[in-house]
């Protein structure tokens, strides 16, 4: 087995006992044994459960990314994308920390090790939303005066939508699909954009 998918197998063990386990309860031997791999090897790639720890929400971060890669790589209008972009973001964040049992609460307790591993997944994020930004611009789709800014905005206001979104406490009382139409006129408004195609809101989002 190659040495990245070995690290990889160590990551899966780790983030499945971390999720029934906790944390806490986890220890790296528990890591070793339930990996067949060995505590030697497991310390070959990770120096302690925090190290491991930290691969796991950095893995679960990539997944994130590359289905936001995905979205805007798409032949599609930059409204659209940045549409996607939004419920993309706030769905696998609420799914990453469905499945990860007692993991969860590790993302809100430990709230600041969380943010040192988000620190490269941010940027990732920021560079694709200016790119859907920056494309709309240039097909005249979007009006903004300052793009840096306006990816700075909406990045901040996503994320600042997770928590209540995990919690179903965003729009609460309304169907994810009954809040499209006005998160499509919010974006819209936004970034001055005239004309405004409503069929985007009738696709599986």
């Amino acid at each position: 087995m190659s040495i990245t998918k070995t690290r990889a197998k160590l990551v899966e063990v780790a983030r499945e006992l971390f999720a029934h386990k906790g944390i806490e309860a986890t220890t790296m031997n528990d890591i070793a044994l339930a990996s067949g791999k060995g505590r030697r090897t497991l310390y070959t790639y990770f120096r302690s459960k925090e190290d491991v720890y930290y691969a796991v929400i950095e893995c679960e971060l990539e997944r994130l990314s590359e289905k936001m890669d995905s979205v805007a790589a798409m032949q599609a209008d930059p409204t659209e994308k940045l549409f996607r972009l939004v419920y993309t973001h706030l769905r696998v964040i609420r799914e990453t920390v469905a499945r990860n049992g007692s993991l969860r609460a590790e993302f809100f307790r430990n709230i600041w090790k969380v943010q040192k591993v988000r620190r490269a997944f941010d940027e990732e994020e920021r560079n694709i939303l200016l790119r859907v930004l920056t494309e709309g611009v240039e097909q005249g789709k979007f009006h903004i005066d300052n793009i840096n800014l306006m990816t700075e905005i909406i990045h901040y206001a996503v994320r600042g939508l997770e928590v209540p979104y995990i919690y179903d406490r965003l729009g609460e009382g309304l169907t994810e699909e009954e809040t499209y139409p006005m998160v499509y006129e919010i974006l819209c408004r936004v970034l001055d954009v005239k004309e405004r195609d409503l069929s985007i809101l009738a696709q599986d989002n």
